[in-house]
């Protein structure tokens, strides 16, 4: 069976890539980082600031709806920036 994209929009790579900046309490990344880690192939936590607690949430746009909703029934207060 032969795939064709119909349009560049549709296809995965470069487009389809979510950075999402947010910022928990500096005892709470690794923990966040776990979760995520947990949550399989949703996202991937790097922190970017470890005294101040940001960090950038690698996703996708197709995998943030259902990783969003996943985080907020964490008993982790996450504030987006």
């Amino acid at each position: 069976m032969e795939f064709k994209l119909q349009n560049k929009k549709d296809s995965f790579g470069s487009d389809s890539d979510l950075l999402v900046k947010a910022k928990v309490a500096r005892s709470e990344i690794q923990l966040l980082a776990k979760y995520v880690e947990g949550m399989g192939h949703l996202g991937v936590v790097t922190t970017t600031d470890r005294m101040t607690g940001e960090v950038v949430i690698q996703t996708t746009r197709f995998c943030w709806p259902e990783l969003e909703k996943l985080l907020s029934k964490l008993p982790l207060k996450i504030i987006y920036l």
